[in-house]
């Protein structure tokens, strides 16, 4: 059986690690903190944000809404009050159908 090198994955990304992810600038997930209140990151002594998985998730699910979507602000944020579990389930489907597609794309081009 092959050795297979673990992923390192990190406890805690920057906001500017997280902006890089999503293709965002830091001012937009900062004013999406204070809108939205499942944005939660910590703060260290220096008073720099530190985004855990679930924060990174919940900035996803945001943009999702709000970016490709086009959900208003207002309308985001109703929908995720009620609704929170129905449409982190929604963007889990369509980020494995992404995955998927990438994959049989990546496969058409190798045969």
């Amino acid at each position: 059986m092959p050795y297979k090198e673990k992923e390192i994955l990190k406890k805690y990304y920057t906001i500017g690690e997280v902006a890089e992810m999503l293709q965002v600038s830091t001012s937009l997930i900062r004013f999406w903190e204070g809108e939205f209140g499942i944005i939660r990151p910590k703060k260290n002594r220096n008073g720099n944000r530190q985004f855990t998985k679930e924060d990174i998730e919940n900035v996803k699910l945001i943009y999702h809404l709000v970016k490709e979507k086009g959900y208003t602000l207002q309308g985001a944020k109703d929908l995720l009050k009620n609704n929170t579990k129905e449409v982190k389930d929604k963007l889990e489907i369509i980020e494995s159908l992404r995955s998927l597609k990438s994959f049989l794309i990546d496969l058409k081009t190798q045969l």
